[in-house]
């Protein structure tokens, strides 16, 4: 009989000792090993095939990263690249050379590659086809048709006229033929929303739920949000370009009617002790231990110029109210058109400058920005559709204004503001 000690002795099956590895774990083994040899082979073989097609790739200098500035690219010379926009049909047969980013890039074949280049709010097709007199191989044409959307890129190539109009292009007329294409910044491989899938209106109502949802013709929804999140990329929609240059162009000509009747430009404070005006909220900051405020109106300087024989004043700047309020009429900041005068006979003088101003921004507008007006309204056809009437616009007293307005069966009183909208229903002339 086996002694205690024996007993508690661990059991081991026959040829196996303490320690050593299972038939199981090194059939596993040898697996894994025979996979990682296949896997290198496979790695090393792949290199060594990319190390010959990069030997045999007589275009490896007109493509891939930009090692050094545009000039050292350009053989020394300084070199300014077009605008997309200066270009046009005497551009055919020239070579160009255009900084732009890719809005789009598909390999067609192992031969062709396409190439959608975007500036701002003009977008114009690359073609890259194997041949050619500089003699574009097939890793070339890889390479390109691979390229991130939302990279920058330096593309030197000749403008020619495509066989049919490209449709997807706002310069639908004419191609490059790409000659030489280089990486400046290199975009990355997943964003959070794509340039071209924002080329549209945010969903309002029901569809703004549809984040992360496709519509009709397969397009994903990119909802508000999503762009408000990732600004920097919405900014680039040819929409938004166009906006910001159309706020820009309202400024001009507000400044430019200003000087032109003689105005003097303030820059006035944007924090006061005290609330600069009645009638709105105000926003409290701390002044170095002391109580302040973000102010609403410069209309407290405009006075004090006045009254300093200014005569004549204005100011282009941010205004800040308090107005906790959830409505399309109440904003919390904003820029200000600010304008004050002396009157030397009736208050109707303001009344005529300021209609005389308005008239002036709006021809200005449908004169000087007719390209970016065109911009805005591939997606929003009626945006400025704006008439201009002849003559004097009427001009109706308060308190006609608010008989009218009960006699079309809109409750309004002399006694408070008309806070709520006009209904449809209501007579033109009122809207």
């Amino acid at each position: 009989m086996a002694s205690k000690e024996q007993q508690d002795l661990p059991v081991h099956p026959k040829g196996e000792e303490s320690g050593a590895p299972s038939k199981n774990a090194i059939k596993k083994a040898a697996k894994e090993m025979e996979k990682a040899q296949k896997a290198a082979k496979r790695q090393e073989q792949e290199r060594q095939e990319k190390e010959k097609a990069e030997a045999n790739d007589t275009a490896k200098h007109l493509y891939g990263k930009l090692s050094g500035g545009i000039g050292e690219q350009g053989e020394g010379k300084t070199l300014t690249p077009t605008a997309l926009r200066e270009l046009s049909e005497e551009w055919e047969g020239k070579e160009v050379t255009i900084r732009a980013r890719v809005h789009n890039a598909r390999v067609q074949s192992a031969k062709l590659a396409f190439l959608d280049l975007r500036q701002r709010t003009e977008n114009i097709q690359a073609v890259v086809a194997e041949g050619g007199k500089n003699g574009i191989s097939r890793q070339m044409v890889k390479w390109t048709g691979g390229l991130n959307r939302e990279s920058i890129v330096l593309v030197t190539g000749l403008v020619k006229k495509p066989k049919d109009p490209i449709h997807s292009a706002t310069i639908s007329n004419l191609e490059i033929h790409v000659e030489k294409v280089f990486i400046i910044s290199e975009g990355p491989v997943q964003l959070p929303m794509q340039v071209k899938d924002a080329m549209r209106p945010p969903p309002t109502g029901e569809e703004e739920d549809s984040e992360g949802q496709v519509d009709s013709q397969g397009t994903p929804i990119v909802s508000l949000a999503t762009r408000l999140n990732n600004r920097v990329l919405s900014l680039r929609t040819p929409t938004d370009q166009a906006i910001f240059h159309i706020n820009g162009a309202v400024c001009e000509l507000f400044r430019e009617f200003m000087l032109k009747h003689q105005f003097q430009e303030l820059q006035t404070p944007k924090i006061a002790g005290a609330a600069t005006e009645g009638g709105s909220g105000v926003f409290e900051i701390n002044y170095f231990n002391t109580p302040a405020f973000l102010t609403q109106s410069p209309q407290f300087y405009k006075q004090m110029a006045i009254a300093g024989d200014m005569e004549r004043v204005f100011e282009i700047g941010p205004v800040f109210r308090a107005e906790n309020s959830n409505t399309p009429r109440h904003l919390t900041e904003f820029t200000g058109l600010d304008f004050e005068m002396e009157i030397h006979n009736s208050w109707e003088e303001i009344i005529d400058f300021a209609e005389d101003l308005l008239v002036f921004i709006f021809k200005g507008l449908r004169e000087r920005c007719k390209y970016h007006m065109s911009v805005i309204q591939r997606e929003y056809p009626d945006a400025g559709n704006f008439q201009i009437p002849e003559g004097r616009a009427p001009r109706i007293r308060f308190a006609d204004g608010i008989k009218m307005l009960n006699e079309a069966g809109f409750e309004a009183s002399e006694d408070e503001d008309i806070r709520q909208p006009i209904p449809p229903s209501s007579p033109s002339h009122l809207i």
